[in-house]
């Protein structure tokens, strides 16, 4: 996705992070580039909004089970791999 306007940041990177920014497991300043561009960028921001509905929802449901470290790293691995593929 790209909304056509520049941004210090592409929208589909902010995008394809949007998991770590809200489980909070990017560093302090790549959580600051994609905050900034969703303070700017009104189309990821509300995807940001249904992604962070949807992880409500899933935390709900769920019961709030954490994944075991081992699958977040093979899960991790995978999405890169796959980026770099692409």
């Amino acid at each position: 996705m790209n909304c056509g306007e520049p941004h210090e940041t592409d929208c589909s990177e902010v995008l394809s992070e949007v998991w770590l920014f809200l489980d909070q497991e990017c560093d302090s300043s790549r959580r600051a580039a994609l905050q900034t561009h969703l303070d700017e960028c009104h189309p990821c921001l509300e995807q940001f909004g249904l992604e962070e509905h949807l992880k409500a929802l899933l935390a709900r449901k769920c019961g709030g089970d954490h994944a075991p470290a081992d699958l977040k790293a093979r899960i991790r691995a995978t999405i890169v791999e796959i980026r770099t593929e692409g």
